[in-house]
């Protein structure tokens, strides 16, 4: 069918030349298919010799339908038979260009063609046959073609629209351009090549529909405009291969057209978008995935209907390399500044928290929560995973931001975890619960160093997320180290009155360190494992480090063989002691340390000082830290030891190979100075063994 139904042409008296171009089965005939107005033999198609010939056969006629009397053959000179026989011919040409003219606006693009040919024919042979003479009464012909022109391209750019409302319109137009186009004449004229007009036509009216600057979006609305851009260009696209390519001639090519020039006129409006003011984060992501994955996609360019005519093989990439990496730069950019400001809401939220008269939440199994290590995750692990849908540059940049910024996250929590603790204890800023608030804060550390893996995206290599990995141990170090000095303010004063005498002849100065090392412990259940053991075993290292800082004091000194057994039974007792309470807190005893307390009471209960030195020997096996000076104040805490059974004692330390630290062991003498430093200098830095 050549129209939809209800959009026939009326009929029309056209000369011969027109009804080649015209009477056919479709729009746009094979040459040599035979139509109204060709013989037998002739071609059907759009051919200038044969359009010519009709030309010269056709007769012109005035809008009244009275045939023009022939103009007299050319000849050198203007005589007045010549002169006469012509005058009669031109009269009619000021109605026949005003007719013409109404035609135009009437939109009757055939019917106002055949007019002006006829009468550009009457001018051309009027031209010769007065000897190259213009006439002022043919003026009026160059503004009318140009009208017509315009005419043609004003309806070739609505071809979206006349294809659907009035194709035979549009049909018409293309066909006057088709005529026209190559008409060469007599005259000193410019050829008027209307098919590139129309082709421009196509190209502008379709560019101005969907990217006319009134359609642009605004701030905010790129989402939208694209949305609706994915909508509109497939069936813009669909329209022309099913309605406008009909319409025109094969070599115009109309899907590969439409497909280049609705991609041309995209990458003009994104390349404005690039030099505008910068993109937000929400618009620079929507931009990059619209155009990497969305435009290129079985929705749009790469549907499988879209057939080969459209070409969209050759198109170049709507955004350029430098537009994508632009893009992606503004993308982390803006992101960083919302992750920084999520984050330190999220921990300006908890360090609210430690000051409460409550203490800390707690999950179903009693554990201390809070939902911060949740929101930090969340934040950060969403932002990588989003990443994911548009390329892996992307997500590279960002993941690399999240672990950043997680990483001056953790320094921020540590910092305001010390500024809690020093205002607390200088008395500041007194938090009823604080030591639970620092075990909570173990929890959150716990629950980060569980669950960072989720911030590892596929491909990534491992060692990415070793520098966060650090900065989570070393915050718990931080945690471990104030819990520790808590304990520590707990402890001093009792260790202050050990060794002494009261403490030779009662239990009941490691009874109140016992008892308070308990009641500083009782919440450590709600700490869970790992860190729970980690924190049990510095609690108990602490303890026996303020013990052996006492000891080397010189603060007793052993009158007699009753004191040394007294001072050797007070040492396993306490050791004893000390191993049930860290094992009723739930520490293991390989973990524990008190051990060191018992071979400290063989030096102290051999009663032979001659055998000092196998003793000292065997310390020095079991503790390569242990130094002159610790062996000298144990020495000086016998009370019977003579200068030279000292220094025969004190030579074997020197004797034999240096010990290698035993495996997993930890330092322990060379964090007790004597003689006797600040009592805080004992404390411990790092995990039991």
């Amino acid at each position: 069918m050549l129209f939809p139904v209800g959009n026939k042409m009326p009929e029309i008296q056209f000369p011969s030349f027109l009804y080649v171009a015209l009477e056919r089965k479709g729009p746009w005939r094979e040459e040599g298919a035979p139509g109204r107005g060709a013989g037998a033999g002739s071609s059907g198609g759009l051919c200038l010799p044969c359009l010519t010939q009709h030309l010269h056969r056709a007769k012109l006629r005035n809008p009244t339908g009275e045939g023009f009397p022939a103009p007299a053959p050319p000849g050198p000179a203007m005589d007045s038979t010549t002169k006469n026989e012509t005058q009669p011919a031109l009269l009619p040409v000021p109605a026949a260009v005003a007719h013409t003219q109404s035609l135009i606006d009437a939109q009757q693009l055939l019917e106002a063609y055949v007019s002006l040919r006829e009468l550009e024919q009457l001018q051309e042979e009027t031209w010769e046959s007065l000897g190259d003479l213009e006439l002022p009464i043919f003026e009026g012909l160059g503004p009318l073609s140009e009208a017509l022109g315009q005419a043609v391209e004003a309806a070739v750019g609505a071809a979206g629209q006349l294809a659907r409302e009035d194709p035979a319109l549009l049909v018409a137009a293309v066909r006057v351009a088709e005529v026209e186009t190559g008409r060469t004449t007599s005259l000193e004229q410019a050829p008027r090549d209307w098919r590139q007009r129309c082709l421009r036509a196509l190209q502008e009216g379709l560019e101005r529909v969907h990217f006319g600057t009134h359609l642009l979006p605004g701030p905010g609305a790129l989402a939208g405009w694209l949305e609706a851009l994915r909508v509109a260009l497939p069936a813009e696209l669909a329209t022309a291969e099913a309605l406008i390519a009909p319409c025109c001639p094969p070599h115009y090519k109309v899907v590969q057209l439409w497909a280049h020039t609705l991609h041309s006129g995209l990458r003009r409006c994104l390349q404005q978008f690039m030099e505008g003011p910068e993109l937000g984060a929400a618009d620079a992501f929507t931009l990059l995935h619209w155009a990497l994955h969305v435009y290129l996609g079985p929705e749009m360019m790469g549907s499988l209907e879209l057939g080969p005519e459209a070409d969209v093989s050759q198109l170049e990439p709507l955004l350029t390399l430098e537009n994508i990496e632009q893009l992606e730069a503004t993308f982390v950019s803006k992101v960083r500044a919302n992750v920084v400001q999520w984050l330190q809401k999220a921990l300006d939220g908890e360090v609210a928290e430690w000051g409460r008269e409550q203490e800390p939440d707690t999950d179903p199994s009693g554990f201390y929560h809070s939902p911060m290590p949740a929101i930090v995750l969340q934040i950060l692990e969403e932002n990588i995973r989003v990443t994911s849908l548009v390329s892996e540059s992307l997500q590279r940049r960002v993941h690399g931001m999240a672990l950043s910024e997680l990483g001056a996250f953790l320094r921020s929590f540590s910092d305001a975890l010390i500024r809690f603790s020093r205002d607390h204890l200088r008395g500041e800023a007194m938090a009823p619960h604080y030591v639970s608030y620092l075990l909570a804060a173990l929890n959150h550390q716990s629950a980060l160093s569980s669950s960072v893996s989720v911030l590892q995206p596929d491909g990534v290599a491992s060692g990415a997320l070793a520098p966060v990995e650090a900065a989570l141990e070393e915050l718990q170090r931080r945690i471990c180290r104030l819990v520790l000095e808590a304990l520590l303010v707990e402890l001093q004063p009792l260790f202050m009155a050990l060794p002494s005498r009261q403490w030779l002849s009662s239990p009941e100065l490691l009874d109140d360190v016992c008892e308070r090392t308990a009641r500083f412990c009782r919440d450590f259940w709600r700490v869970r494992n790992p860190a729970v053991q980690l924190l049990l075993a510095e609690a108990e290292r602490t303890v026996v480090l303020q013990y052996l800082c006492a000891l080397m004091q010189g603060r007793l000194v052993c009158r007699g063989a009753d004191e040394r057994n007294q001072a050797a039974e007070r040492l396993q007792h306490d050791a004893a002691k000390l191993q049930d309470l860290f094992l009723n807190l739930g520490l293991e005893e390989s973990f524990q340390c008190a051990s060191v307390l018992l071979t400290l009471r063989k030096l102290l209960n051999l009663r032979d000082p001659t055998m000092l030195g196998l003793e000292v020997a065997g310390l020095r096996q079991q503790f390569p830290d242990v130094s002159e000076d610790h062996v000298s104040a144990l020495l000086d805490l016998r009370g019977d030891v003579s200068r030279e059974q000292r220094l025969a004692a004190l030579s074997s330390l020197q004797a034999g190979p240096q010990p290698s630290p035993s495996a997993g062991r930890r330092a322990l003498f060379s964090l007790v100075p004597t003689p006797t430093p600040a009592p805080s200098s004992c404390l411990p830095s790092g995990p039991c063994a």
